[in-house]
């Protein structure tokens, strides 16, 4: 049977959509086992070390033990909310990959195999649905009828108001250094020189405001206020259990690694080799030069969850009032202080 133009783009974009989920997926689940061997190595303790060599099994049997757990709802919830909480948190999160270039461009029937969708505005899109995350924990928290459970949805609500902001302004000079939104022209902009042409050098203070506001943007250590379990019990989800748990636990990982992929093409440069000419992007033929964009982009985003696993066992959390005096006081001015600095700098070269 042939099949025409049409029908293979259709068949391509599918699986390779399929592809993306099950990695993002199998990334989310050993991203949790990741963080737990180095917590117990940084503890000086084995970690999950029973099921499987090494405790590799350890994510299936969590998520087996989590899909067989009893799905217990409480009997004021408002349901309809309740349900759908968790599956707009885990929605938000795995549909903003869809825009990260994860290798240089190959083009195969007039699909880019290693990009689900190339759209001009990709930056804007990630924020966007990032952004709109935030409603999975402000229902949850206020369809489950429950103080706690309310009281960490406010917090994430205020903290996602406060530290958005800060975010978004922190890649404006990026934005500004490369003249585009569409996420492959910043990596493209970054891949002249290697490691000298990165954004992280001229955009080191923008680069500090992305990471701290990062890390209050997802509900990480020292900023993981909605879910503080000496203050809340367990926060917004304290009243979830079974899959509708692993859901907002997936999204929260999940997120962590969306926030990765995003510092990675903005301010590391992407896909493209940190040696530049001394080992081009085209070396090693027609599949490995395909092959080593993708393996140093996986690296350059391992590198920031180690980051993000270091400094959750490192840091104690903050108060909440520290929390948002650090954003409004100090993460918001020094965004538009890079700002600018930026346009003057720009402005001068020009």
């Amino acid at each position: 049977m042939h099949l025409t133009d049409t029908q293979i783009f259709i068949l391509l974009t599918i699986l390779k959509i399929v592809v993306v989920l099950v990695i993002t997926l199998t990334s989310v689940a050993y991203t949790v086992l990741l963080e737990r061997k180095l917590i117990g190595l940084i503890q000086n303790r084995w970690g999950p070390s029973r099921v499987g060599p090494f405790g590799l099994f350890q994510p299936l049997a969590d998520g087996i033990k989590l899909f067989l757990k009893e799905d217990l709802m409480p009997f004021a919830v408002e349901r309809p909310l309740f349900v759908l909480a968790p599956i707009i948190a885990l929605g938000c999160a795995l549909v903003s990959i869809a825009v990260v270039p994860f290798g240089n461009m190959f083009v195969y029937h007039g699909v880019d195999l290693f990009q689900i969708s190339d759209i001009n505005i990709g930056l804007l899109v990630v924020l966007g649905i990032t952004s709109i995350g935030v409603y999975g924990i402000a229902l949850s928290g206020w369809s489950s009828n429950n103080k706690y459970s309310l009281l960490g949805s406010l917090r994430a609500s205020a903290q996602v108001i406060s530290y958005e902001l800060a975010l978004g302004l922190s890649l404006v000079g990026v934005v500004l250094r490369s003249g585009s939104l569409r996420l492959r022209d910043i990596v493209d902009t970054q891949a002249t020189h290697g490691l000298l042409s990165w954004n992280i050098w001229p955009q080191l203070l923008g680069f500090f405001v992305y990471l701290m506001a990062a890390y209050a943007e997802t509900n990480r250590a020292p900023f993981d206020l909605p879910e503080a379990e000496s203050e809340l019990v367990a926060g917004y989800h304290t009243e979830y259990s079974s899959m509708k748990f692993a859901m907002f636990f997936m999204a929260e990982y999940a997120n962590m690694i969306t926030v990765s992929c995003v510092a990675t093409l903005l301010f590391f440069g992407g896909a493209s080799s940190p040696l530049g000419h001394l080992l081009p992007d085209n070396f090693g033929g027609p599949i490995l030069s395909h092959l080593f964009p993708v393996l140093w982009f996986v690296f350059k985003v391992f590198c920031f969850l180690f980051l993000y696993i270091w400094v959750r066992s490192t840091l104690p959390r903050f108060r909440y009032d520290q929390l948002m005096s650090f954003g409004w006081k100090w993460l918001l001015p020094l965004s538009m202080l890079n700002i600018v600095g930026t346009a003057l700098v720009l402005a001068f070269k020009g």
